[in-house]
């Protein structure tokens, strides 16, 4: 395989709008350039960078791949970044590592939302940008309206350096306005090889009036062509040429120009546009990083021979293990051989390297700077990490990836997969690192967090086809937890005296609240040996025991200090045991007497939303119990701050979506906890009963003694067996014992010591006619 110079070599990502054509774009330059001898449909599954099964099913592209192609002696690394808002986190690894970035838009729909977004990417990373009309083919396709729509999103510097010869089913070539000359293809044939001729016509006059718009705005960008425009009134073509690339690579001027992926016009002017106007990694310069020793700023320019590379990407196969792709930013990285990775210092052996054309591997002996390639199994590097010469170490910045805006319950169909459901999420992770995966210490539940609900959904298919793993996805439960109000006192005590050697432990207790943040504080302020010195833990324990089960809903209890302040003992009878039930007894005593309350997580939000949605975003966060901290405008956006109770965020991404047209976007991170309004809390206490929940059935109890709530999952057949209710059921009156027909009570009268015990029958007998085999509850 040919080994490419520098200079000849030009990284360019494909961003945009999802379904703009990015894909099939990218299909027809690889096989015009003669890349492929076949050009692959995203319908029909067979495009060179949507080769993954997920994007063949779903026809959409979740993830960056890489192409090439070779056209006039420069090589063309192609980055095919999917466009989609749950997968635009693929798009800035893409443009991290790019040097120039073609924006598609679609000649139907103009600019969109991730249009706009891509477009800040691009200006983060200060890239050369030319602008791709695509799908001219189509019906009610519209050069002059899809460039009034990138000049009014992006400005005037936005200039097209192309016209379109025919629209809709008549699009058939293009008008080149740096030379004035038309490309069309030989014979008439459309989509053929296309060869320069005279402007048509129709196109004369708009040809001649763009030319001379182009011509102004690329005499702006130097003072030298400003002289030479106002002394001659034009500038000559190789003057245009010259000044326009300049320009170009300054991003002063973001060229325009129209194609159709599908019919293969105007592809042959994007691949020469490519070549011409985008510049190579030695024009883009040094890339900057740190020394890892001093963490003083370092650089490494291309032709520095020292060896440097970055990991911009991993690919989890399940059969040829970790594939890590990179670029090479100084010397010549080669097949064989060790390097360092100075971003955690430690050292790295590859094997074979090679370059891909969408899955498909071809080996090389090595690649020069700014060329891009790919490794297979990697010990330690990850997305985002350096390699380099151990003498001569550099560490780049890492990619700065948007943080997850969904969170959803994870849980295996299968008991006892959730092993299984860690590992193989941690390596989807290498892979995807925008996903975060955690576990709640206090509801327990497994979270993944991704960027939407479709992102989530694309990994659990993952899991299931590459893993055979089945997961249930279902809301995350809000980490409530309880705390107190007032100050009170409290006693336990804990005597059990069965024969023999018993059970004796007593204390007691204050409580009082402590500020928000303070979690727990346990005082030991026990004098004169009321209760021996190698008890005291133990109460200790059995008040955390209890703070952890709660007291309003079964929630963790924060924020309060409990002094221990007196109590008694038994010689004999007193025991740890004995004095961890009694120092519960005491928590649950004083808490009942301290106004118990709920707290619910507080999320300090961050949105970002154009102008014209900030007033309805405003509204809708005091909707969601939110209070705003205020606004301030980032470019062409309004960032508000705010802080909003979790419970109100779990399905603010789509909503913010909907509301917003897709153009808004947040990240929210827990800040502090607050008390629950008390009209909330009753139904948080008291859930709502499920859609299909069992009415609520009298009790076999005797009459008079109210109803029972079953559990939900309680069937006909478990009526016959003692049920304990979930909360005291209320009395109508005193219990009237009812008596087997012997005279004795049959094992079903109500005690009078605990009324609200449930009455235990005897098993029903067979159901004949026979007395004897009668019900003790049947009448006689």
């Amino acid at each position: 395989m040919k080994v490419y110079e520098t200079p000849s070599i030009r990284n360019v990502a494909f961003v945009g709008h999802g379904g703009c054509g990015k894909t099939s774009l990218v299909s027809a330059m690889l096989f015009v350039a003669g890349a492929v001898n076949r050009q692959g449909r995203v319908e029909d599954g067979t495009t060179v960078t949507d080769f993954d099964p997920d994007e063949i099913e779903r026809k959409i592209s979740l993830q960056t791949a890489l192409a090439f192609a070779e056209w006039r002696k420069a090589k063309i690394n192609m980055l095919d970044a999917p466009g989609y808002a749950n997968f635009l986190a693929e798009a800035r690894s893409a443009l991290r590592v790019a040097d120039a970035a073609a924006v598609v838009v679609d000649a139907v729909a103009g600019v969109e939302v991730q249009t706009e977004k891509v477009w800040g990417y691009a200006s983060e990373y200060t890239l050369p940008r030319l602008l791709v009309v695509n799908r001219m083919d189509r019906e009610n396709a519209s050069y002059e309206r899809a460039v009034e729509s990138i000049q009014g999103a992006f400005g005037r510097a936005a200039i097209p350096i192309a016209i379109p010869v025919g629209e809709e089913r008549s699009f058939r070539g293009v008008v080149d306005l740096l030379t004035g000359r038309a490309l069309l293809p030989r014979g008439g044939d459309q989509g053929g090889p296309p060869e320069p001729g005279e402007v048509p016509e129709a196109q004369r006059a708009a040809a001649q009036a763009q030319r001379e718009k182009l011509v102004e705005m690329v005499a702006e960008t130097d003072e030298g062509l400003m002289e030479e425009f106002f002394d001659k009134g034009s500038l000559p073509d190789e003057r245009l040429a010259a000044g326009l690339r300049t320009a170009v690579a300054l991003a002063k001027i973001f060229p325009i120009l129209p194609t159709s992926s599908a019919l293969n016009v105007g592809v042959h002017s994007l691949l020469d546009a490519v070549v011409d106007l985008l510049p190579s990694p030695t024009e883009r310069g040094a890339a900057r990083g740190t020394d890892p020793a001093t963490k003083a700023e370092a650089s490494r320019r291309p032709e520095d021979e020292a060896v440097s590379a970055f990991v911009f990407k991993t690919i989890a196969d399940p059969h040829a293990g970790r594939i890590s792709l990179f670029r090479v930013y100084s010397g010549a990285l080669k097949a064989d051989s060790s390097l360092h990775n100075t971003t955690r210092d430690s050292a790295e052996r590859l094997g074979s390297i090679f370059l891909l054309q969408g899955k498909t591997q071809t080996p090389i002996p090595e690649l020069r700077a700014g060329d891009l390639g790919a490794v297979a199994k990697l010990k330690d590097t990850q997305t985002g990490e350096t390699l380099a010469d151990k003498a001569n170490p550099i560490v780049y910045p890492p990619i700065a990836f948007p943080e997850p805006a969904t969170t959803f319950a994870i849980e295996p169909k299968t008991r006892g997969d959730e092993d299984k459901i860690s590992i193989a999420l941690q390596r989807l992770q290498e892979e995807d690192p925008v996903l975060r995966l955690s576990r709640d210490s206090q509801t327990h539940e497994m979270l993944l967090s991704g960027m939407g609900q479709l992102h989530v959904e694309v990994v659990v298919a993952k899991l299931r086809k590459r893993y055979k793993v089945e997961v249930n996805l279902k809301k995350p439960k809000i980490p409530y937890r309880e705390t107190i109000k007032g100050s009170a006192e409290g006693h336990g005590r804990h005597k059990k005296q069965t024969g023999g050697h018993g059970q004796f432990g007593d204390c007691k207790i204050k409580m009082r609240p402590l500020p928000r943040g303070s979690d727990f504080s346990f005082v030991d302020n026990i004098f004169g040996g009321s209760i021996p010195r190698n008890f005291i833990p133990a109460v200790e324990k059995g008040i955390l025991e209890a703070r952890g089960r709660g007291f309003v809903a079964g929630f963790p209890m924060v924020d309060f200090e409990v002094e221990l302040y007196d109590g008694q003992y038994h010689d004999v009878d007193s025991s740890e045991l004995s004095f961890k039930i009694a120092g519960s007894l005491a928590f649950k005593d004083a808490v009942a007497k301290c106004r118990p309350t709920l707290l619910e997580p507080i999320m300090k939000v961050e949105i970002a939303v154009p102008d014209d949605y900030a007033g309805a975003v405003m509204g809708d966060l005091s909707s969601r119990r939110g209070r705003p901290q205020g606004m301030e405008p980032r470019g062409r956006l309004q960032v508000i701050r705010a802080e909003v109770p979790l419970a109100e965020m779990l399905t603010y991404d789509a909503e913010l979506t909907s509301m917003t047209g897709g153009r808004g976007s947040y990240h929210m991170e827990l800040d502090h906890y607050d008390e629950v309004p008390s009209h909330l809390q009753d139904k948080i206490v008291t859930p709502p009963r499920p859609s299909g929940a069992r009415p609520r059935r009298r009790s076999s109890g005797p009459p008079g003694a109210g109803e029972i709530d079953f559990p939900h999952e309680a069937t006909p057949s478990s009526f016959g067996r003692p049920l304990r209710p979930r909360h005291t059921p209320p009395l109508a009156g005193p219990p009237r014992p009812r008596r087997a027909p012997d005279g004795g009570d049959g094992g079903c009268s109500r005690s009078q010591e605990d009324p609200a015990r449930p009455a235990r029958l005897p098993p029903r007998g067979p159901r004949t006619g026979h007395p004897r085999h009668r019900h003790p509850r049947a009448r006689p």
